[in-house]
């Protein structure tokens, strides 16, 4: 079994010093990626820039830093994988140019003209042949009829949706509180859980869909 793990944040340059990124550690993805690892699946962690400390043994990790990398590594390895799990948060947007110099402070305002960039589910849901596609969704309003958007739009087989709302979850912490929203729009939700526990919930989800 061939488990191909998105995480941690995308670093989008603006100059040589600056970037646009987010608070996302990776930790979730990660927790995900040794959870499958335990179940004895071939891991591929394509993370994004994080501080966090080593990754365990047997998770082949490949580093990427902007959007774009994170595609181009993604892109090579679907079509072989068997599971998807998109738990990355990719920027949105990027930048049109990269100054080369650093952008000196002149003027008392500074727009910055974005592109969007691609959308990395999306599109791989797009080559879907015999996988499972979990996306994730973190969100702080309407939280289920924008999951279930983008359970259809993605072509995802469920998705893992945070809420912003809930205390101990989001980005930085050691506990999550998620609901899986399946395919016929089912329901579930988990409570509040170490990101470990979380990552257990999630894998048998998706292995519970992978013997169907």
């Amino acid at each position: 079994m061939k488990v191909l793990i998105t995480a941690g944040p995308t670093r989008e340059a603006i100059d040589p010093v600056r970037y646009i990124s987010n608070h996302s550690t990776g930790k979730m993805g990660i927790a995900i990626a040794e959870a499958f690892a335990a179940q004895g699946a071939q891991v591929t962690l394509v993370l994004g820039p994080t501080n966090l400390g080593s990754i365990k043994h047997g998770i082949e990790v490949v580093n990427v830093q902007t959007a774009a990398d994170m595609y181009s590594a993604c892109s090579a390895l679907y079509d072989s994988c068997d599971i998807a799990v998109f738990s990355a948060a990719v920027a949105d947007y990027t930048p049109k140019t990269v100054a080369d110099q650093k952008v000196k402070k002149k003027e008392d305002s500074w727009n910055l003209e974005l592109v969007k960039t691609v959308d990395i589910a999306k599109e791989l849901g797009k080559r879907k042949t015999h996988q499972i596609n979990v996306v994730f969704a973190l969100e702080t309003n309407n939280e289920e009829a924008h999951a279930i958007e983008k359970l259809r739009k993605k072509n995802a087989d469920f998705v893992v949706l945070n809420s912003m709302q809930n205390p101990g979850a989001g980005f930085g912490f050691d506990t999550n509180k998620i609901s899986i929203v399946d395919k016929d729009e089912t329901i579930t939700n988990f409570e509040l859980k170490s990101k470990t526990a979380v990552a257990a919930d999630i894998v048998q989800h998706a292995l519970a869909l992978l013997k169907h």
